[in-house]
């Protein structure tokens, strides 16, 4: 059977004409670096990085029942976003509390909403939404947006290394505050991100991509591909959906609890749920002592009983590896565990992550 064509997205040429290495991720061509990933990741902590993430896909909400509707959907509770601009992290879970994707929500203004969802699941989360709608706010238009492109600029020097390349975005967005967003002449910028740093993520129609990034690269802001995205994600204690939570997890379980929004009664789907379902795991963060490189579903065992990594790799900010980890509930942080790594049980210690933001160490290396 003839293989299936990877989707593009609008700056694919670009990344050719960079000598990006390309891979195949969630039926996307994508980059996974441009040369050194660890340089990459360096310079990202250290100053300024970019990421084409338009393979992530853009859902704009509207209607007078929008805001209803999305306190219904989410596990985290839309009434947060009481002011034009405010963005919102949650999970979308199905009936059983299973997590079926996790996205932000952009509060537009007006009836205007805006969801940004994972690339392996957008169609399934569109199919779900679209079918949740149509049981309680027929009204509410649903658009999923493939004609938009998403950058994301992250650093300590993002955000002014945006303004010096993108001056026309500067009076929109110098005053954001974290997980906040503005609109300006069709495009909207987000002081939100994926790896612990601070910056923005750009969403604007695909045919200004090219120029957006034409105009970040002559500031110095270094192209960075998935792999460098997965380490700083890593270290900065964020899930990745189909590998530290899907639905066959709680977000109680994931690490998410801070996600779930119980006050008040608000029946969102899943509520029900979780109220009746103890959780049976919790994540924590694990630091290995010894050489070697903890991957995903190697097997942890403590006092406590059996577990399993979901994230793992090298960490370059800390020179070690690091990984996140499903537990027993018993499990606790500052914990000596081991890891079966290559057919030998390495040791390791469990952490609370996350182990590096904003370019600090959080946690104690010392064996």
């Amino acid at each position: 059977m003839a293989q299936s064509a990877q989707r593009t997205t609008p700056l694919n040429a670009v990344h050719h004409a960079l000598g990006a290495r390309m891979v195949a991720f969630a039926g996307w061509e994508m980059p996974i670096a441009y040369g050194s990933q660890l340089e990459e990741h360096h310079r990202v902590r250290r100053d300024a990085g970019m990421f084409d993430v338009s393979h992530m896909l853009v859902v704009d909400l509207r209607g007078g029942q929008a805001r209803a509707f999305l306190q219904r959907l989410l596990a985290n509770d839309a009434a947060k976003l009481a002011a034009a601009g405010r963005a919102l992290y949650s999970c979308l879970l199905d009936r059983g509390g299973g997590v079926l994707d996790d996205l932000i929500v952009y509060f537009l203004g007006g009836e205007r909403y805006r969801l940004v969802v994972n690339a392996g699941t957008a169609e399934k989360d569109c199919a779900w939404i679209a079918a949740r709608r149509d049981e309680c706010a027929p009204e509410v238009t649903i658009e999923p947006r493939r004609d938009f492109a998403i950058v994301a600029v992250q650093g300590p020097r993002a955000r002014e290394k945006t303004w010096d390349a993108l001056p026309h975005l500067r009076a929109a967005s110098e005053r954001l505050a974290p997980f906040h967003a503005a609109e300006s002449d069709g495009t909207l910028i987000a002081r939100t991100g994926y790896t612990g740093e601070d910056g923005f993520e750009i969403m604007l129609p695909a045919a200004g991509a090219v120029a957006l990034w034409q105009a970040l690269a002559g500031k110095d802001v270094a192209p960075a591909g998935l792999g460098a995205r997965d380490t700083l994600r890593l270290e900065a204690g964020l899930n990745l959906y189909g590998q530290d939570m899907d639905e066959t997890v709680t977000p109680m379980e994931a690490g998410l609890a801070w996600t779930v929004a119980l006050d008040g009664g608000r029946d969102f789907i899943g509520r029900a749920a979780l109220l009746g379902r103890a959780p049976r795991w919790r994540q924590l963060g694990l630091l290995l002592l010894e050489p070697g490189v903890m991957r995903g579903r190697q097997k942890v065992r403590g006092g406590w009983g059996a577990g399993e990594i979901t994230s793992g790799g090298y960490s370059p900010t800390l020179n070690r590896s690091i990984a996140l980890a499903r537990l027993p509930r018993a499990a606790a942080a500052g914990e000596e565990v081991e890891v079966e790594v290559r057919g030998k049980w390495l040791r390791a210690r469990t952490v609370a992550p996350p182990f590096v933001r904003h370019g600090k160490v959080l946690i104690s290396a010392e064996c």
